[in-house]
């Protein structure tokens, strides 16, 4: 590409959102040109991506950006792997697929937060609809869309009947988590079927299903974003490249940052935009000191366990010979996610502990029905070491997962190379309040399969490392906690680094500076109790109508 051609819009980032955008920005307006830069390359060829089974094979692959943190200083000092899809369709083209909206009340505190209704539930919904084509035709058409580019398909939809249904469901029944029969109706409590964005078990990646016809630079770095002073106004006018000629490319309207939570804010510090003192360090010009940039970065976290099957010759998990229906194949190998909340006198005590000046009840994590905690129940396990347990169908794998965490981290930089990873660090369990969340979720678990007859019925005693003795009725939080510092590690959606209300407006655009936006999951300014996904979906697709001043929906 020519040094200083031009284009109407330049997208940094051709990822879940950034593909949305170009697609959508084009086909509201035909006549425009646009300029998509994605750092990766075009996978839709790579021989393991269409099929959502392998993605788990994809983890660590040239498609994965497989960033560190810096040492978790409250998970025993841990270096944890951060995967992030990177190639044209970002993290659809590595992720495992799972398609939750999550809980009305995230959205809602999202929209009271920055006090713009089109950032609630009902203002982001009809966006759910319209990306939506549901797998059940008959679904209220009030809750789910028919006719949107994104098929999603439920565990039974898709023919997977597998041998620990009934029991995984009779186990949460047991211990009160009640069946739930949508987990995307914006009410998600309960023991819900998983759903996934697949069309008969094939992947979709945001850049194949999103027609892009627009221009595209894969394999290519985007090193900073120009921006010059117009009549006293800081206004970005484009891009520079990471290349030999460090080649300077012109947006006539805007330059729209997509690069995903954690790229994000690295470019906009290397641009000169974020916290004056980081930038200073680095001996980067201060183009405009935004101190939130890069901050309040938060993440999901899951402690995952082990569990021998009692009866592991009936083919029960991957590994098995009698493991074979190729329906089994069709998705991840898993039935049910139980969504729930924690006892709330705990969790007030815990608040307290991590601010003795607040009043808890005014929490958000208390006024309100929350999802506190995921677990879920894969069919398939297996670790290289301490315990070492081979993929044979001997064993089924938990995680407890702390939905909403008041821990919040930081990107920073780690040089001024755009081709350095940035310094990523997400805090894991800084707070009592999550590892409270952690300790209930965990408590919860062992009693659902260790105390109850179903439980009893499908699992024979749960695998530990050396030295270490299985969770049961006595563990005390100490131990606990010890088991959640060695065992905790990501569920990849990570939010925040520019977050709405204090990097970014309601309309997306970084505040102080025109022609420049943000459109990914950094702008998110609270945890979601959900996969993150489906809401940087259909962020997009309301940010393509903000952007174009089309009403699509």
């Amino acid at each position: 590409m020519a040094a200083g051609e031009q284009f109407e819009y330049i997208i940094v980032g051709g990822g879940t959102a950034g593909c949305v955008l170009a697609s959508r920005l084009k086909q509201y307006n035909s006549s425009l040109s646009i300029l998509l830069v994605e750092a990766g390359p075009d996978a839709s060829n790579h021989p393991l991506v269409p099929d959502g089974s392998k993605a788990t094979q994809l983890l660590g692959s040239e498609l994965d950006w497989t960033y560190d943190t810096v040492p978790q200083k409250h998970l025993h000092d841990s270096v944890l792997s951060n995967h992030a899809g990177k190639a044209l369709g970002g993290s659809t083209t590595i992720n495992s697929g799972g398609w939750m909206r999550g809980a009305k009340e995230d959205y809602d505190l999202w929209a009271s937060l920055v006090g713009d209704f089109r950032w609630s539930y009902h203002g982001l919904l009809p966006y759910f609809r319209k990306l939506e084509h549901h797998f059940d035709p008959f679904a209220d058409p009030e809750v789910h869309g028919f006719e949107g580019p994104i098929k999603t398909e439920s565990v039974s939809s898709t023919g997977r009947r597998y041998p620990l249904r009934q029991l995984v469901q009779e186990v949460w029944n047991s211990v009160g988590v009640a069946y739930n029969s949508n987990i995307n109706s914006g009410s998600p409590y309960g023991l819900v079927e998983v759903v996934e964005n697949r069309d008969h078990g094939m992947r979709q990646m945001s850049s194949s299903v999103y027609p892009l016809d627009v221009e595209v630079m894969t394999e290519t770095l985007v090193k900073r974003v120009l921006v010059e002073e117009r009549d006293d106004q800081k206004v970005a006018i484009g891009v520079v490249l990471e290349d030999t000629d460090e080649s300077q490319i012109i947006a006539r309207q805007e330059v729209i940052i997509s690069a995903g939570a954690y790229r994000t804010p690295q470019l906009m510090m290397l641009s000169g935009i974020g916290p004056a003192e980081e930038l200073r360090a680095y001996g980067i010009d201060i183009v405009l000191d935004l101190p939130d940039v890069g901050r309040h970065f938060a993440d999901h976290v899951a402690v995952s366990q082990w569990w021998q099957l009692k009866h592991p010759e009936k083919g029960l998990s991957i590994g098995s010979p009698a493991f074979t229906d190729p329906a089994f194949f069709r998705g991840n190998p898993i039935d049910f996610v139980a969504l729930d909340s924690v006892p709330l006198d705990g969790l007030r005590q815990a608040l307290v502990k991590d601010d003795p000046n607040s009043n808890p009840d005014e929490h958000p994590l208390i006024a309100s029905q929350r999802v506190h905690v995921e677990t879920f129940t894969v069919y398939a396990a297996g670790n290289a070491q301490n315990p070492t347990i081979a993929t044979d169908g001997t064993h089924i794998t938990t995680g407890v997962s702390c939905m909403l965490p008041t821990s919040r981290g930081s990107i920073k930089l780690a040089d001024r190379d755009v081709r350095s990873a940035p310094r990523i660090d997400p805090n894991y369990c800084a707070t009592e309040a999550d590892r409270y969340v952690l300790r209930e979720g965990l408590r919860k678990l062992r009693k659902a399969l260790r105390d109850t007859s179903a439980g009893q019925e499908m699992i024979e005693s749960e695998t530990v490392e050396e030295n270490y003795d299985p969770l049961g009725p006595e563990t005390d939080d100490e131990a606990l906690d010890d088991l959640i510092r060695r065992r905790a590690a990501t569920l990849y959606h990570p939010t925040g680094g520019a977050c709405m209300g204090k990097v970014v407006d309601g309309d997306l655009r970084v505040k102080g500076i025109d022609g420049l936006r943000v459109v990914d999951a950094s702008v998110i300014p609270t945890p979601l109790s959900t996969h993150i996904q489906a809401c940087v979906y259909a962020l997009a697709e309301q940010a393509a109508n903000i952007i174009s001043g089309v009403c699509s929906v």
